[in-house]
């Protein structure tokens, strides 16, 4: 018996095979004895066989095409008994190996609990999965659970492909409020929260895939315990997640959870990829959902949907963080991008020099591209700093009026490979340029760079991005973005909890992690 010791994460992993039962054998056995040694996982062998099923949507696939979850819209399967019967020996063989769940698609698992598991033991428990197509209310996905309480297995599941992050709200309700084991989730990015969520709501177990063999659309096992802690989760956990689009590049799981379990806060971090501001706030408006960090390309779109914003944010048209307020669940809005840039760059130039004051940026030119939301906090951070800013965007007319909000001055952005700064001017990126997967990219010229004091790239994703390299190669001194994102997440962690960071522990997060 594999265990965990708190919450059951199953690894994951499928075998599309027509090979003998021996070949699959050989490979379960290898995997069982890896894990053996392995504490905390519990391990569901699901086996597919090529060509198992049949009739999709009237069409019949391929042979080679295997196919995972049957769709729930009145399709059949084609019944292929030895198919079914090289599945269900696979399945033995995994049973006499010590598996503690085997998994069966619904209609096998029919056969299966008629058949097969009245000669079985009781240590090893069926799981009937089934996938449900077009979801379109929390009593579609209870008329399924209806139908597949028929199969007499020990545990159900749903899946589902989530077309919005607001469609998941039905899969929580379900688990919820089921009154027999289930597992529910949607798979994608959007879908992500559903499987990191899920022993929040009740289900009964969570999936992974190994982190040496990943599975599409699942979380690995690295990431569900150690950026997630998942076996920490109970119904009481406060749900704080990153509100942007796209979210993959984001890194505040992997120092948000370890922070709240450093200092025993319940609470977990999670990634969320949203495509509408208004349904998202709409949906998720529960007690359970009680902070958000925001990201590209919404800081300031989501002003407007804060019931107050802080006096700071406020100036500078831009959220990075909301606060779901306890006692009258009303939406704050704060700023925590602005002191953490400012301060990053300054104490870069005290570092490297005597002490300024009121501050070394006092009088220089501070070069800004990109007027957006991270823009916007460096901007008016170098004006409450006494700097002479230039701004470079995309969109000149955004440009134009952040410049004239900060006294600045605004070029088109087509200048900035031509713009020649006068010597010891501050660089700051705020936009995506460098960021994965287009490193190589940087936003001005690289002659230019030898006449920069101090360039900043809030890109933090390569860590030491290719606009870092070259500026230190021409001799400026670089801030990463690493250093704003540790400063403005330390700034979360207050409002988030209440409790001051431990910025220590942080700080070695993001030295080790980043």
């Amino acid at each position: 018996m594999f265990y965990f010791s708190y919450f059951p994460i199953l690894f994951f992993f499928h075998i599309y095979s027509n090979d003998r039962p021996l070949s699959f054998f050989k490979l379960v056995n290898h995997l069982l004895e890896q894990h053996c040694a392995m504490e905390y996982f519990f391990c569901v062998l699901t086996c597919i066989l090529k060509g198992i099923f049949g009739a999709s949507s009237g069409a019949r696939r391929s042979k080679n095409v295997p196919r995972r979850w049957p769709i729930w819209e009145g399709n059949e399967f084609e019944e292929d008994d030895d198919h079914i019967h090289k599945q269900l020996e696979v399945l033995r063989w995994a049973k006499e190996l010590g598996a503690d769940y085997i998994e069966l698609d619904l209609k096998i698992a029919s056969d299966f609990t008629k058949k097969e598991k009245s000669r079985w033991s009781s240590g090893c428990k069926v799981i009937a999965s089934c996938f449900v197509d077009n979801v379109t209310s929390k009593e579609d996905l209870s008329q399924v659970v209806a139908h597949m309480q028929s199969t007499g297995a020990d545990i159900l599941k749903i899946v589902t492909n989530a077309n919005d992050i607001t469609e998941l709200e039905k899969m929580f309700h379900l688990l919820s409020h089921c009154q027999v084991p289930l597992i529910a989730y949607s798979l994608g990015e959007r879908g992500l929260i559903s499987q990191l969520l899920g022993p929040k709501f009740g289900s009964v177990l969570v999936y992974g895939s190994l982190d040496c063999n990943a599975v599409p659309g699942l979380p690995t096992l690295g990431s569900l315990r150690q950026a997630y802690g998942v076996d920490f989760m109970d119904t009481d956990t406060k749900v704080f997640g990153l509100i942007s689009k796209p979210v993959g590049h984001s890194k505040g799981p992997i120092l948000h959870n370890p922070t709240f379990r450093h200092v025993g806060y319940n609470g977990i971090y999670v990634p969320m990829f949203v495509d509408d501001l208004k349904e998202f706030f709409r949906v998720y408006s529960s007690p359970d959902f009680a902070g958000f960090s925001v990201g590209i390309p919404y800081k300031e779109a989501v002003v407007s949907f804060c019931d107050e914003v802080d006096p700071l944010a406020k100036s500078i048209g831009a959220v990075n963080t909301i606060i779901q307020r306890p006692c009258d669940g009303k939406l704050i809005g704060y700023n925590t991008d602005c002191e953490a840039s400012i301060t990053a760059i300054e104490d870069a130039l005290k570092v490297n020099g005597a002490a300024f004051l009121p501050s070394p940026l006092a009088g220089k030119l501070f070069v800004l591209v990109g007027a957006g939301g991270a823009g916007r906090a460096l901007a008016f951070g170098a004006k409450s700093r006494r700097a002479q800013i230039m701004i470079f965007d995309i969109d000149f007319d955004r440009a134009k009026a952040l410049a004239a909000a900060v006294s600045g001055e605004a070029l088109p952005f087509e200048n900035l490979a031509s713009f020649q700064p006068e010597k010891g001017a501050i660089l700051a990126n705020a936009t995506p340029i460098g960021m994965h997967p287009n490193k190589d990219r940087i936003p001005v010229s690289e002659a230019t760079l030898k006449d920069y004091l101090v360039v900043f790239d809030a890109v933090y994703t390569p860590r030491k991005t290719t606009l870092l390299k070259d500026a230190e190669a021409a001799g400026a001194i670089t801030v990463s973005g690493v250093e704003m994102f540790l400063r403005q997440a330390i700034g979360q962690f207050h409002l988030f909890t209440g409790s001051k960071a431990p910025e220590e522990f942080m700080r070695e997060i993001v030295m080790a992690k980043f």
